[in-house]
């Protein structure tokens, strides 16, 4: 299992707009990714209501991982998706 954590890029943390895109992103991973916060317990991130139940605000940290094989590239993919500002 590979994770990393990464501080999300969007105002208004993951929220409508940001969350659906990290699901979609994450649905189209080839292995299952988890966010979540650090110490916390992780949730699927293909999931809108899993995601937005976490409640994370823009610029909290929060930690992605995976596992499987293709892990590394999907961790890469959707770290910088939530690095992103997804609002703009």
């Amino acid at each position: 299992m590979v994770s990393a954590k990464v501080v999300v890029g969007s105002k208004v943390g993951l929220h409508a707009r940001p969350a659906r895109l990290l699901v979609e992103a994450a649905g189209k991973q080839p292995v299952r990714v988890l966010i979540g916060r650090d110490g916390g317990k992780p949730v699927p991130a293909d999931s809108i209501l899993a995601v937005m139940s976490l409640g994370v605000g823009g610029g909290e940290e929060v930690v992605v991982s995976a596992d499987g094989e293709g892990a590394e590239r999907a961790l890469e993919a959707i770290t910088a998706l939530l690095a992103e500002d997804l609002d703009a």
